[in-house]
């Protein structure tokens, strides 16, 4: 097995690769001053399986993960392997307008054309890999968290609605402590709260976990509002923090006390590795 690193996850592919005990190869990666994508693989052949591990979001580096594709197999791979960490256009699942493309459809079905297997993380719809030619498999990363957060003072795990309660059942049973979701109540046409579905949290440290945080919105409502409700400490933890519009700071500076995210996506809160759980899944397909 040989594992390449796109420019999106060079640290993300250099673990899986220490930890599957494999070769690790950099995808020489540049952009022209014209914004056109350059990559090569600096090696004469790869005469092996190969996983590729790059992110297809923003746009440019899903023109990257199509060119590392070609350059792999034409370099020789035995197998292609996509891992990408986090699937854009995951939540473009739907027509809804005559004239719409059905975008995630679109990407699947395009990145399947030079691949043999495909392996994401907390997709943020799972039927989306449907449209995949190919096998696949979502690496669900409650594990993951659920390891990091077992000595570290949570009392209870919450996901920020009830269609997410399942990821919170999975955290907190991982660590062994109580969870819940929580919910919207609307007391007014103007007036709503978010509150636990059934437990009380005063005095108790909490954990709110969720696929992915974009702008922020409701995990800093929510967070407002359990404290209000007495909770002494709330952590926020997702899988990928895509943070868009400045969101990385508005919640640093709201009343969450820790913001924590996978290394699906690189920032500074990406403090929680899902390499184990890629490593576990490439290698069980080999």
């Amino acid at each position: 097995m040989i594992v390449v690193g796109g420019s999106t996850s060079r640290d993300l592919a250099k673990d899986i690769a220490s930890i599957i005990g494999c070769k690790y190869i950099e995808a020489a990666t540049v952009r022209f001053p014209d914004g056109e994508c350059y990559t090569r693989i600096e090696e004469e052949t790869l005469d092996d399986d190969v996983a590729i591990v790059q992110n297809t979001y923003p746009d440019e580096n899903l023109v990257e993960m199509f060119l590392i594709q070609d350059a792999v197999r034409r370099a020789g791979a035995k197998s292609v392997t996509l891992v990408i960490p986090y699937f854009g256009y995951a939540r473009q699942d739907r027509v809804f307008k005559n004239g719409e493309p059905e975008s995630a459809k679109v990407m699947c079905e395009l990145l399947s054309r030079v691949c043999d297997y495909v392996i994401t993380v907390d997709i943020h719809k799972e039927a989306v890999l449907e449209a995949f030619k190919r096998p696949y498999k979502d690496v669900k990363a409650a594990n993951a968290m659920g390891d990091y957060f077992k000595d570290k003072d949570i009392d209870m795990v919450f996901s920020p609605d009830i269609g997410a309660a399942g990821r919170a059942k999975m955290v907190g049973e991982r660590m062994g402590v109580p969870y819940d979701h929580l919910e919207k109540k609307r007391l007014s046409g103007t007036e709503v709260v978010i509150q636990p579905a059934k437990s009380d949290v005063k005095g108790k440290s909490v954990l709110i976990v969720d696929d992915m945080i974009s702008t922020g919105g409701t995990i800093m409502t929510a967070t407002t509002q359990l404290k209000a409700a007495g909770a002494r400490k709330v952590t926020v933890a997702c899988t990928h923090g895509v943070y868009v519009n400045n969101a990385l700071e508005r919640l640093k500076a709201s009343d969450i006390d820790d913001l924590l995210s996978c290394n699906t996506l690189m920032s500074e809160t990406s403090r929680i590795s899902v390499a184990g759980m890629i490593a576990d899944a490439i290698k069980e397909r080999c």
